[in-house]
C-alpha cells in the first residue's frame, strides 16, 4: 500500500489513521483486537488514540484506549509493525490536564504502561494550552525525544497562529517541531481548516491528519432522516449536519459512489486523500464490515470531475 511522510518526521503512514476513540467505548477489546487485526492485515499501519479516550464515557475514567491497543500491542502484534500516536492535554482528573513540563513527562509515562510499549511515535498536544509557555512544552517534547521515547511530535486542535508560533520558537531555540497536526476537517466542515491552516501546512510541510473524517459518521449516508438518528450513539449529533446543505453533500457522494460501484463513506474518505495538504485522515470503525471502506477509499481514484462535482455539493 502507498505510504505518506508525515511531515518532516521520517515516519511513512498509509492513506488513512484508524482512530482509536471508539476502543472502549462503542467496540469492546474483543471486537477491538479484531479490528485492529483486520486493519493491519489490510495494509495499514498508523492508530491514533489519547490519554482522555474514553474518559467521556460514563463509568470509565479514561485510558481505555490505550489499554486495549496495549493488550492487542502485547498478544497480536509486533510492535515495529504499527506505528502508534497519542495525545495529551485533556483533562484526566483534577489537576491532571494541560501542556506543562510536569504533567507532560507524568502522563507519557502512564500512556507508556497502558500501550504496554517503551516509545510512541507520535505524541501530541491533544489541545492547546495559553496558561503555558509554548517554550515550556516545547523544551518537555525535545526531552522525550533525546530520550529516545517519542520519534516525532505534533498537535490538535491549533489555530494557524499558535502553529506558527510554535514554529519561531522552536527554529529560535533550536528544538524539535510539531511535524502534524489534527484539525476537524471532512466535506461537511471545511471552512475552519481551509481558511488558513491549510496554507500553513503547505507552506512549512507540516503533515496533516484530520478527525471527524466522515462528520461522526453523518457522510456514510447511514442518516438520512430524523428517523434514522437512533441508529446509533453518535445519533444525536446528526441534526448539525442534516440541513439542505447535508442533504445536497450526501446527493454528490451518492452520484459519485454510483458512479465507482462504491459507497459514499468510501468517496468522501477519497475526497480526503486526494487533498494535496492531507497526509491521511483518521476514520474509525466499529465493526469489519465499515472497515472495508477503508480499503474501497484507497484504492478509489476520483477524477478531476469527481472532486469538482464534491467541491460544488459542498459549497457554503
Amino acid at each position: 500500500m502507498e505510504k505518506r511522510q508525515l511531515g518532516r518526521s521520517g515516519l511513512e503512514i498509509a492513506p488513512i489513521v484508524f482512530g482509536g476513540n471508539v476502543l472502549g467505548w462503542t467496540v469492546d477489546p474483543v471486537t477491538g483486537f479484531k479490528i485492529l487485526d483486520a486493519f493491519v492485515d489490510a495494509g495499514f499501519n498508523a492508530i491514533d488514540t489519547a490519554d482522555t479516550y474514553s474518559r467521556f464515557v460514563p463509568g470509565n475514567k479514561g485510558g481505555e484506549s490505550e489499554t486495549i491497543i496495549g493488550n492487542w500491542l502485547k498478544g497480536r502484534c509486533k510492535r515495529d509493525d504499527v506505528l502508534i500516536f497519542t495525545k495529551v492535554g485533556h483533562e484526566m482528573g483534577p489537576d491532571k490536564k494541560g501542556l506543562s513540563r510536569r504533567y507532560i513527562k507524568a502522563e507519557f509515562e502512564d500512556s507508556l504502561k497502558r500501550l504496554k510499549t517503551d516509545y510512541v511515535d507520535l505524541y501530541q498536544s491533544h489541545r492547546d494550552d495559553a496558561s503555558v509557555p509554548m517554550e515550556e512544552t516545547m523544551e518537555a517534547y525535545a526531552e522525550l525525544i533525546a530520550e529516545g521515547k517519542v520519534c516525532a511530535i505534533g498537535a490538535s486542535n491549533f489555530s494557524a497562529a499558535r502553529m506558527q508560533q510554535s514554529l519561531e520558537i522552536c527554529r529560535e531555540k533550536n528544538l524539535p517541531r510539531y511535524e502534524a497536526v489534527q484539525p476537524g476537517y471532512n466535506l461537511y466542515s471545511r471552512a475552519g481548516y481551509e481558511t488558513e491552516l491549510e496554507k500553513f501546512c503547505l507552506k512549512e510541510k507540516v503533515g496533516v491528519i484530520p478527525y471527524y473524517a466522515l462528520a461522526s459518521g453523518f457522510l456514510t449516508g447511514k442518516y438520512r432522516s430524523a428517523a434514522d438518528f437512533g441508529k446509533s450513539q453518535r445519533g444525536g449529533r446528526m441534526a448539525d449536519f442534516l440541513n439542505a446543505r447535508g442533504v445536497r453533500i450526501l446527493a454528490g457522494l451518492d452520484r459519485v459512489a454510483a458512479s465507482h460501484g462504491s459507497t459514499p463513506a468510501a468517496v468522501a474518505l477519497a475526497w480526503l486523500i486526494a487533498r494535496p495538504s492531507i497526509t491521511a485522515p483518521i476514520a474509525s470503525a466499529t465493526s469489519l464490515e465499515q472497515l472495508k471502506d477503508f480499503s474501497r477509499a484507497v484504492h478509489l481514484k476520483l477524477t478531476p470531475a469527481d472532486i469538482a462535482a464534491l467541491d460544488h455539493a459542498s459549497a457554503y
